[in-house]
């Protein structure tokens, strides 16, 4: 499982018809930025309107995913967005010229073979993951529909369906780490048995569906009349009715003996996308369909934001990489021993970033602050926040190491508690205001562990070397 966020080398586009819209449609992948997430863009309609893949958008679940926002809809998005997640890819523009991304043979083989077909670019920002912290439950008991999520270091997902059905029986599929999903998911393939054909039709959907892009099950214990049976093979463009051995239309067979079940397993791994990040944990499926898939996805991201609101104290994982090392720092921030007060930087993006600054006996400072009770002056304790945030700034520039950063002030400042040898401090600094003239005005936050230690409003001057 990648570290750090992913986005695509270039641009690719999937071109073909949508399965329910029967709409033509160029899709075009396009690469997108960190913390950028994934969303559509309708290049067909005025303004080209933005639509966010996330589960409060979603307006419609009848046999697909739609989603709205800004007056646009893009219908049938969970092939695509889980194409995206199986290939870890966090960041994408997804560009479309019609309503539907195109069904393609109904999996998500084709998308996935045009994603790597340009690559994956690793991104300089740690992947900002979701780790489910308590066990969930979406139950629908009339319907026996149940998905359950529990924490876990992976992202796990095991989906069980009972068909009723003599020819596709109780299926189940898993996958115990998301890596599986190009070889062991995508190319599963949408399915619908022929008696729920004709229904289809008549709610106005699958206007795009053939049989190269579906798996059509004939029941046995659900039969279609003659007429009807007739009716929907003329429209499925089928020549030579051969039912009887197989037990799928045209004698298809199956790419995997419990197909159906992969592809619900496809379906989940689509909507949960619409959490807005990426997971861990393990997600055990019973009967899932979109609306139920959809209402689960909604539930994981209350308590994500319900996680979010409940504490602002950024998480320090030292196993994970650095968004920046002190190597890099160094390039960076014009400050040089005994005055550099940041050790790395562990999280970026447009408007704030956190930083690490290691506190050891070693430090110049404790020899007179003070003799026998050593202690972090607050003053460099706002340095270190002030250094974190220069950081902030100069990440934004070409050649960051061709300016100064003075501070003009310090607003509201309060110290919490004392930073002694051994503590690692983290600092968060988040921008309060645009950045005008090359004056910026970040609030501060130092934490020790979950303990704020100080905070402050600060102002800073960047003054480029030459001037």
């Amino acid at each position: 499982m990648y570290t750090k966020q992913h986005t695509i080398k270039a641009p690719v586009t999937v071109s073909g018809i949508g399965l329910h819209t029967g709409v033509v449609c160029n899709m075009t992948f396009r690469p997108a930025g960190v913390n950028h997430g994934y969303k559509f863009r309708r290049v067909d309609l005025e303004n080209q309107p933005i639509i966010d893949a996330d589960a409060d958008n979603v307006v419609d679940v009848l046999r697909g995913t739609t989603i709205e926002q800004n007056g646009a809809r893009v219908h049938t998005v969970e092939h695509t967005l889980a194409a995206l997640v199986g290939l870890e890819i966090d960041n994408c523009l997804i560009d479309l010229d019609g309503p539907e991304p195109p069904i393609c043979d109904g999996s998500a083989r084709e998308f996935v073979a045009a994603l790597e077909s340009v690559g994956l670019e690793e991104q300089n920002q740690p992947r900002d993951f979701f780790e489910i912290p308590e066990g969930i439950i979406y139950q629908e008991p009339e319907r026996g529909v149940e998905l359950a999520a529990m924490p876990h270091s992976e992202y796990r997902i095991a989906v069980m369906v009972d068909y009723n059905s003599s020819i596709l029986g109780n299926q189940h599929a898993s996958i115990t780490k998301i890596s599986q999903f190009k070889d062991e998911i995508s190319a599963a393939r949408t399915f619908c048995f022929l008696h729920e054909v004709q229904l289809l039709r008549k709610n106005g959907l699958i206007k795009g569906g053939r049989l190269d892009n579906a798996v059509v099950v004939i029941d046995p214990d659900k039969p279609v009349s003659e007429e009807d049976t007739r009716e929907l093979l003329e429209w499925l463009g089928v020549k030579d009715f051969k039912p009887k051995s197989s037990g799928f239309l045209n004698d298809v067979t199956l790419r995997y003996n419990n197909e159906p079940a992969r592809h619900k397993l496809l379906d989940v791994i689509g909507d949960l996308a619409l959490v807005g990040k990426p997971l861990k944990g393990q997600i055990i499926a019973e009967r899932p369909g979109h609306a139920a898939n959809v209402a689960f996805a909604k539930k994981i991201k209350r308590l994500m934001e319900k996680y979010a609101k409940s504490s602002d104290v950024p998480v320090y994982d030292p196993t994970q990489p650095p968004v920046y090392d002190i190597n890099q720092i160094a390039h960076m921030l014009p400050h040089g021993y005994p005055f550099r007060m940041v050790d790395k930087i562990i999280y970026l993006d447009e408007k704030s970033v956190v930083g690490i600054k290691n506190v050891t006996i070693n430090e110049p400072f404790f020899q007179g602050h003070f003799p026998g009770n050593p202690v972090m002056p607050g003053v460099l304790q706002i340095e270190a926040m002030a250094q974190t945030g220069g950081i902030l700034v100069l990440a934004g520039m070409d050649k960051p190491d061709d300016y100064w950063t003075y501070f003009l002030g310090i607003e509201e400042c309060r110290f919490k508690k004392m930073v002694l040898p051994g503590d690692t401090l983290i600092m968060k600094l988040e921008l309060i205001a645009p950045i005008r003239r090359g004056i910026v005005k970040m609030k501060g936050q130092a934490y020790v562990g979950n303990h704020l230690t100080c905070e402050a409003l600060m102002t800073a001057s960047i003054v480029k070397k030459s001037s």
